[in-house]
């Protein structure tokens, strides 16, 4: 299901619920079989706990505040390098980090549930604890509706499912008045490129998440055709497209600086011509966590700025 038709629903409402939590939360989600708690990961495997974890170690920074946004973070026993948000997350012992994960530093920590990151390079140590009999959650969420469906899941996981249940309607309903207030534009939307990377360049596809969220806030990729969700592209094809709007996500101020200097080498771009090289904070749009919403609303704020500076 795509972002747009979940917004259109969300507004919704059907005997005091919203209706979009019947149709994300039915499929994939969590089900009682018995006395356990089953749910299906973002890779289809079947995670099963015969009661709520009550130790739970993180791997990757989204899954930490997640944990924390559904009113769990007092299971978290273990986090990963920049778990740095809420502030109660730094005091979190460290098990690694994007180079690898140090098993046995988990295993010190008794989870009973480990929260992985699908997409991350660190699959052999989350093979290799679910070899040890410890429940592993992977997590991979490439779409709007997909995060806040994992916060359900996840609370469901940890004992808190109404609380991963509010935590999604409330991303959803959130999403939706941006929608509301900033995708129903009437002259056409704005060409976007957002640079995930620059050397070697590249951006993200249809499939991504913030491809969405450019869509919802009246902008369209230009490159939202590719399937991969972080792929490659060259100077030519870039040229020919020649975005209006040049998008990336920065973690400081001289990030920022660097950002407008770099694309300075590429003046026939309107973008640049047009002084349209515009920075994002990259903790909220880099993370597909409960903060999205804030990084959706920059992103939004970006885009009017430069539709009026235009």
């Amino acid at each position: 299901m795509s972002v747009r038709p979940v917004l259109c629903i969300v507004r919704r409402r059907l005997t005091g619920l919203c209706l979009v939590l019947a149709l994300v939360f039915m499929a994939p989600g969590a089900v009682l079989a018995d006395a356990a708690i089953v749910v299906t990961d973002d890779t289809g495997r079947e995670v099963r706990l015969d009661a709520p974890a009550r130790r739970v170690v993180a791997l990757a920074p989204h899954l930490t505040e997640m944990l924390f946004a559904v009113g769990a973070g007092d299971t978290l026993v273990g986090a990963v390098d920049y778990s740095d948000y809420p502030p109660a997350a730094l005091e979190l012992p460290r098990v690694g980090g994007a180079r690898g994960v140090d098993v046995e530093a988990v295993l010190a920590l008794e989870p009973e549930l480990v929260l992985a990151w699908a997409s991350a390079p660190q699959g052999g140590a989350a093979r290799r604890l679910e070899s040890l009999g410890i429940p592993v959650f992977r997590s991979n969420p490439d779409s709007l509706e997909a995060v806040a469906r994992t916060m359900q899941r996840i609370g469901r996981l940890v004992g808190h499912a109404e609380g991963g249940e509010a935590r999604a309607e409330a991303l959803l309903e959130q999403l939706a008045a941006l929608q509301a207030e900033y995708g129903q534009v009437t002259s056409p939307a704005l060409r976007v490129f957002y640079e995930v990377w620059h050397e070697p360049l590249m951006t993200v596809g249809g499939g991504h998440f913030i491809s969405e969220i450019i869509a919802l806030c009246g902008g369209r990729n230009i490159f939202s055709e590719l399937a991969a969700p972080s792929p490659r592209v060259d100077r030519e094809a870039l040229l020919a497209r020649d975005p209006q709007v040049i998008l990336s996500a920065t973690s400081s101020e001289e990030e920022a600086a660097e950002l407008l200097a770099r694309w300075q080498r590429w003046p026939d771009l309107a973008a640049v011509r047009d002084d349209q090289v515009r920075a994002l904070p990259a903790d909220l749009l880099g993370r597909p966590g409960p903060r999205l919403v804030d990084g959706a609303r920059h992103l939004c704020q970006q885009l009017r700025q430069a539709r009026e500076a235009l």
